[in-house]
């Protein structure tokens, strides 16, 4: 059932560039972008497509927010980086502002995502030793099944997906995976009292949306303080406005004991993330124990300022909330025999494609990139929808619309 959709001889040219030139370690939708504009990205033969992937929530914001862009232009004018070899009048700035605008003593700035789930794990062992007596070397972290928290070599080693695993080891010791959603397996992993923390994804986003039954988050929290664990909240997909709430930990009323950040803290126009904790935690980490180049440059501190501003003054959040409802219930409307099930949250939902073809997802997304809507599949038969939170409610019906032409190709 694998269509093969033929691309412009324009489009071709930048494919085969990167199929000579670069790592085959992506297997792209075959679209080549060339600007994006708001919940739009725009072709090199300037053909226009609905943006349902949002760089993996990312550009939260949307695309080249104007306030954004402008925020970049202007630091990038005067200066981008000093290293924290110096001070910088933007680094502070952004300090106040994130742990205010969160709610946290302090904030350890790094760039990529799993530089800041690396960054926490740290922190976790550095806490597990020192303030809760682990003996030298016996720190664990419990982890679930079906994560994903990205892909250096210590944060694969507690992944289950043998595509990130397979014939890269060794593996870094030190973690204990549990089911995803099960309170009495995390129950039971909590009496080791080598236990240092407890990193969960809200919604496991990278596994298919996968949301966890209500109560799930705030249980577990305080199954890890009664058990004097730091529950670790990575809200790199999930944060940032993208269920409907500033965290998707908000929606439980739950405050990590460290927070991870990432993806829209730059509303998508470069790698910024952070990790927020109080003095208690934070403080362990002394003068060059901890660092990275560009983290916490002044380029990177002033455009997050912004990208956290219009978050909050556009009342994108709440958009997220409306336009995610709207969503899901549109494509239950749609009543189709092709998708088994459709789920999420706020504006990260996913649609399970039931087909007797494994490709049948796949040649799905081909259909509705022809049709003007991209996405993309996940584990086979997974698609999430997630499109920018600036998205209207005429814009999600139209692509709903997309959605609905699409269906054809499953029959």
């Amino acid at each position: 059932m694998q269509s093969l959709m033929p691309v412009t001889a324009n489009s071709q040219y930048f494919i085969e560039l990167e199929e000579k030139y670069g790592a085959h370690n992506y297997h792209p939708i075959p679209v080549v972008l060339k600007e994006g504009r708001g919940v739009f990205v725009y072709d090199v033969d300037d053909k226009r497509y609905f943006d349902f992937l949002s760089g993996y929530s990312a550009v939260n914001q949307g695309h080249c927010h104007p306030e954004i862009v402008e925020a970049l232009i202007s630091q990038a004018s005067k200066l981008t980086l000093t290293s924290r070899a110096f001070y910088n009048d933007q680094l502070g700035e952004y300090e106040k502002f994130i742990t205010a605008f969160f709610g946290y003593d302090k904030v350890l700035p790094m760039n990529t995502g799993v530089e800041a789930v690396e960054t926490a794990l740290k922190l976790a062992r550095r806490w597990g030793y020192r303030i809760k007596g682990i003996p030298e070397n016996k720190a664990k972290i419990i982890v679930c099944a079906n994560n994903f928290h990205g892909r250096t070599s210590t944060v694969i080693s507690f992944s289950t997906d043998p595509s990130s695993t397979k014939d890269f080891g060794p593996f870094m010791p030190g973690f204990e995976i549990i089911p995803y959603n099960d309170l009495r397996s995390l129950e039971i992993a909590l009496q080791d009292q080598d236990v240092a923390g407890f990193l969960v994804e809200p919604i496991q986003g990278e596994a298919g949306v996968v949301v966890p039954d209500e109560g799930y988050l705030q249980k577990a929290k305080q199954y890890c303080s009664d058990a004097r664990v730091l529950f670790i909240g990575d809200e790199i997909q999930t944060g940032l406005g993208r269920t409907g709430k500033m965290l998707c930990c908000d929606h439980e009323n739950v405050r990590p004991d460290i927070l991870i950040l990432g993806k829209a803290l730059s509303g998508g126009t470069l790698p910024v993330s952070a990790v927020l904790a109080d003095n208690e935690i934070m403080m362990l980490i002394a003068p060059g124990e901890h660092g990275s180049t560009y983290g916490g440059n002044p380029l990177a501190c002033h455009i997050a300022i912004t990208a956290l501003s219009v978050l909050k003054n556009e009342g994108l959040v709440e958009n997220a909330a409306a336009m995610g409802e709207l969503l899901r219930n549109e494509l239950r409307a749609l009543a189709s025999p092709a998708i088994s099930t459709v789920r999420g949250m706020g504006l990260l939902n996913a649609i399970v494609i039931d087909h007797a073809d494994k490709e049948a997802a796949w040649s799905f997304c081909l259909e509705l990139k022809e049709n003007g809507l991209l996405a993309k599949p996940t584990h086979g038969d997974k698609i999430r929808f997630a499109p920018p939170l600036t998205i209207t409610r005429d814009q999600m019906l139209e692509s709903v619309e997309i959605i609905r032409k699409s269906l054809h190709v499953l029959v």
